[in-house]
């Protein structure tokens, strides 16, 4: 099919979803899924949603802030000149949807202008409606929207194909680099192009990663060498680069900014950490846990940002908080709604319906279990008896963990209200 015939087939079918009517052919699922969430926000689908600029001065903030401008060299050498013989533009956004950088084509560029489609602009779901940087953010998967797939009818014009950047140091959605251009210049093969881009700019930021996790193993190893008992010398987000003392582990679960001094961490119970350069040092043992490790009391598993899901344990000794990969919210979701417990075979059933994936289930759950081993009991996996579970839930039924395809997850969406 040409591109005019499927615009007109798309226009027909978006004219059915938004009035309410079946059609003979519907909209792929996740564009019907995000058509449906911008209904449930209130976007108008016939406006012009220009939302308003950032600053200069707060673009500029966010450009020093992210870790994007690390890998920029990488985007542009892919993609800027592929972009600009296609008569496309690159256009990397952050985390919530804002595009702080945009590179292409000259006459594209003045287009994109009059879409709102420029620096500072917001072009989260929530702002513009189902596009390909919004899009990406809320799924976090790559997608190409076509046409009068765009929610907002003034897009339809354009067509664009977004992948997300994940940091590999911790799982955070950093942002999304799109190609978009007009639907006369459209191909097919530009998603799996943005999307292998998308993937070797996070494997630049986990090479320089590893380059830091080794300059800190140089640092730590004369340290760890005086130390007597265990301890561990991990970077910022709790990577470890050396250990003595103790079985090797590849990640130990971090309070944000931890402060020197003692503290509890729900894996090895009472610490002292002391700063290094380049990271900290964690003391483990009789010496550092005084009258003994406090009992986790309390966790609340917040699912209210799509985006941005956490775990707060809390005790006597203090809160801490860990942000979520997409499996691990699901699987925490399960469990917090199952105090019961599940089986692996259950799990593998709630969250991919197929009860024979128990390997990926227990090695998910191992994870888990190595942050949160003061609060997770398994045979069968679920929340200690002693810990009270709150789920802290989003407004919307369709925000509860959108990423997410599981049937446990789809059946939670409908017990909001």
């Amino acid at each position: 099919m040409d591109a005019q015939k499927a615009t007109r087939l798309l226009k027909g079918v978006r004219a059915a979803a938004l009035a309410g009517r079946s059609s003979t052919v519907g909209p792929r699922a996740e564009i019907g899924e995000s058509w449906r969430r911008a209904l449930s926000s209130g976007l108008d689908p016939d406006g012009d949603n220009h939302a308003g600029l950032l600053a200069l001065s707060e673009v500029e903030r966010r450009r020093q802030h992210s870790p994007l401008a690390e890998v920029l060299p990488v985007l542009r050498d892919a993609l800027v000149s592929v972009a600009d013989a296609a008569q496309h533009i690159m256009v990397v956004s952050d985390a919530e949807g804002r595009l702080l950088w945009r590179e292409g084509h000259p006459s594209v560029l003045k287009l994109a202008d009059t879409l709102g489609f420029e620096v500072g602009a917001d072009w989260s779901e929530t702002a513009a409606g189902t596009n390909g940087v919004g899009t990406p953010l809320v799924t976090g998967r790559p997608v190409q929207v076509f046409s009068a797939e765009h929610f907002v009818a003034a897009h339809h014009t354009w067509t664009c194909a977004g992948a997300p950047i994940v940091d590999p140091r911790d799982g955070r959605l950093l942002g999304v680099v799109d190609v978009s251009g007009p639907l006369s210049t459209m191909h097919p093969a530009t998603l799996s192009f943005v999307t292998s881009v998308a993937r070797l700019a996070a494997a630049e930021l986990r090479g320089r990663h590893f380059a830091a996790l080794e300059r800190l193993r140089t640092v730590a190893a004369p340290v760890l060498c005086r130390v007597g008992g265990r301890a561990l010398a991990v970077d910022d987000d709790g990577w470890v680069a050396a250990v003595t003392g103790m079985p090797p582990t590849d990640r130990l679960a971090l309070p944000k900014s931890p402060r020197a001094g003692r503290i509890w961490l729900p894996s090895l119970g009472m610490c002292t950490i002391e700063p290094l350069p380049g990271g900290r040092l964690v003391r483990v043992g009789d010496e550092a846990a005084g009258p003994g490790p406090a009992a986790a009391r309390r966790v609340v598993l917040d699912l209210s940002r799509p985006r941005r899901c956490t775990v707060t344990v809390s005790g006597d000794a203090g809160d801490w908080t860990q942000e979520l990969s997409p499996r691990h919210a699901e699987l925490l979701l399960v469990l917090a709604l199952n105090r019961e417990g599940r089986s692996a075979a259950q799990l593998a059933q709630d969250i991919f319906e197929d009860p024979t994936r128990t390997v990926t289930v227990r090695a998910e759950m191992s994870r888990l279990r190595r942050r949160l081993a003061e609060v997770l009991a398994h045979r069968p996996y679920r929340f200690s008896e002693d810990v009270r579970v709150e789920v802290v839930q989003p407004d919307h039924p369709a925000d509860l963990l959108p990423h997410s395809l599981s049937p446990a997850v789809a059946t939670a969406r409908g017990r909001l209200p």
